[in-house]
């Protein structure tokens, strides 16, 4: 079925896919223990603008008795409302709050509901690897097909750092993945976990044959707002041709570093979206108002501010821009090599070097080597990041096991956690 042609969806059977969990729980259980510091993910320690605890604290604390009640099922009406007036200019739309716009748990819920409105039994859906790990299971869980394609490094000269916008797609390989099965591609930029923006000619690339194939893409820009060294992101969707085919999801937690908050958004044309309703209004049905009335103040407070030197959305990555700087510098320190992300929470460390330096460690004949290199590192060095090998698919995982994710939107106590780690790492390797 093609966007040309009515969308249907149904309930159908749940499959099971490798992801990142088992990973998470073994990481989860050393969180908080005493000498390790949580690199690996997002959460406990992030930079929220002033005004956000204030805005969620007075919707919970002295709301009105309508944001006490439950709110329209498709979202809070001002929060919809800020939405559709502040990413309409974005993307160069007239947006209707009311048909163009629908709040769901957190960007994830916004994935699950486009993947089970649109994607029905033996639809391929094409995913640009190293993934966020739910988009495989997710589009098995709506009896669709996974068709995978890897972004691929370009070494950078001897004794520079590699960037993450030097891993590119083949043009070729792309075209060859979409074929008359073919329902959508899911698009993350900026990526996680390696932090790349798509260019504009990437962007193009993939919008071209999108429309050529009359394939819906699912962009998901959580990270927006998070892009470093004057890089520039755009959205896919306001791209020529591309508003008509795109469905664009948000989130307030990582707009606003309020993950807890678990307010999301995904926004497109009516005929699409009316799709997602219906999942959304027989599965969720509302998301708790006091949530979207604080997103929405926050939205109208950035509102006032956009492009201004007091904007949130400009303050936040320059101050991550430097954490970024830090963690590179300290991660070098002990022969790590870190790919420096164009964008962002997020950067990955080349550990080729210990690999050919310690290739016999626990576990190493069953599982990719990043994550045994993982597991050591929590067990010996107090240090939790996460194998980016679970971002690609399972044929693909041996061809990137020498690769290891970590965070760098953390608050100085952690980051000075880190540094003390990696001195006392350093001392070991240079007594």
């Amino acid at each position: 079925m093609k966007v040309s042609d009515p969308w249907s969806w149904s309930y159908r059977g749940v499959y099971s896919a490798c992801g990142s969990g088992r990973h998470a729980q073994e990481c989860s259980s050393h969180l908080g223990a005493p000498g390790v510091a949580a690199l690996g993910k997002e959460g406990w320690s992030l930079t929220h603008p002033v005004f956000a605890p204030d805005s969620h604290h007075g919707q919970t604390a002295a709301g009105s008795k309508a944001e006490w009640d439950r709110s329209q099922p498709l979202g809070y009406p001002p929060l919809t409302k800020i939405l559709a007036s502040f990413f309409g200019k974005l993307l160069g739309q007239e947006l209707d709050p009311l048909k163009n716009v629908l709040v769901t748990v957190g960007a994830y819920g916004a994935l699950f509901t486009a993947f089970q409105a649109l994607v029905d039994e033996g639809d391929e859906v094409i995913i640009i690897e190293p993934a966020f790990d739910c988009y495989e299971p997710m589009t098995l869980m709506a009896g669709g097909r996974p068709v995978f394609v890897s972004l691929r490094p370009c070494p950078a000269p001897k004794g520079q750092l590699e960037y993450s916008n030097d891993w590119q797609l083949d043009p070729t390989e792309l075209a060859s993945k979409f074929t008359p099965r073919t329902k959508a591609l899911v698009l993350n930029t900026p990526n996680n976990p390696l932090g790349k923006v798509f260019s504009k000619m990437e962007l193009e690339l993939v919008a071209d044959l999108c429309q050529q194939h009359d394939v819906l893409c699912i962009s998901d820009e959580v990270y927006q707002w998070l892009v470093y060294d004057g890089h520039q992101h755009i959205s896919i969707a306001s791209l020529p041709g591309m508003w008509e085919r795109t469905l664009t999801i948000g989130s307030a937690g990582k707009s606003f570093s309020a993950t807890g908050w678990k307010v999301g958004w995904v926004m497109g044309p009516d005929n699409i979206m009316k799709h997602l309703r219906t999942v959304h209004q027989n599965s969720v049905f509302h998301c708790p108002t006091q949530g979207q009335a604080a997103v929405a103040q926050c939205f109208e407070r950035e509102q006032q501010h956009f492009g201004q030197p007091s904007s949130y959305f400009l303050q936040l990555p320059k101050a991550m821009q430097l954490n970024r700087d830090h963690m590179i510098r300290s991660l070098q320190s002990v022969g790590l090599k870190p790919l420096i992300p164009q964008g962002s929470y997020f950067l990955i460390a080349d550990i080729s070097d210990f690999k050919r330096k310690m290739p016999d460690l626990p576990g190493v004949e069953d599982e990719p080597y990043d994550r045994c290199f993982a597991k050591w590192m929590i067990k010996n060095k107090g240090l939790v990041a996460i194998p980016v090998s679970i971002f690609f698919s399972q044929p693909h995982q041996k061809d990137f096991d020498h690769y290891i994710r970590f965070c760098f939107v953390k608050d100085e106590a952690t980051l000075q956690a880190m540094d003390e780690r990696l001195q006392k790492w350093k001392r070991e390797l240079h007594p």
